[in-house]
């Protein structure tokens, strides 16, 4: 089992819009610093909003500053963007599955209900196993 027998990402930038995007914890920015190649104060100053503790990256006409047709800097993106929209809420109700795979053409619609959950909880158990490590 893979997650591309459940999920596909079209890189549609549904997930991209918002009037904020998901905060970046401390690896994050490393992994943004890194893979932009660019000093700290650089990718601050252009690429993220800091309030307080709290860094997000900014927003530009409703989309992350990093969406341009497609996620421009999908190699370096935050861990949050790369779990979504395989959420563990997906399995708690039908009700939840159905929201997310209306709002994203990636998730394979071939595949119903009980069969995704079956698939998502291996992935999920297989990894939290390579996490323990």
């Amino acid at each position: 089992m893979k997650v591309s027998d459940i999920f596909i990402c079209q890189q549609c930038g549904y997930c991209c819009q918002g009037k904020t995007t998901v905060s970046l914890d401390a690896a994050d920015q490393e992994r943004m610093i890194r893979h932009l190649g660019m000093t700290r104060k650089e990718v601050s100053r252009s690429y993220w909003r800091c309030s307080g503790n709290s860094v997000q990256m900014k927003t530009v006409d409703g989309h992350c500053i990093f969406y341009d047709s497609g996620c421009t800097i999908h190699e370096g993106k935050p861990w949050r963007c790369t779990q979504w929209p395989l959420h563990p809420s997906m399995l708690d109700s039908r009700e939840n599955f159905e929201i997310i795979r209306d709002s994203c053409p990636g998730i394979n619609r071939e595949v119903d209900y009980r069969d995704f959950c079956r698939i998502f909880a291996a992935l999920l158990a297989r990894e939290n196993r390579n996490d323990r490590g």
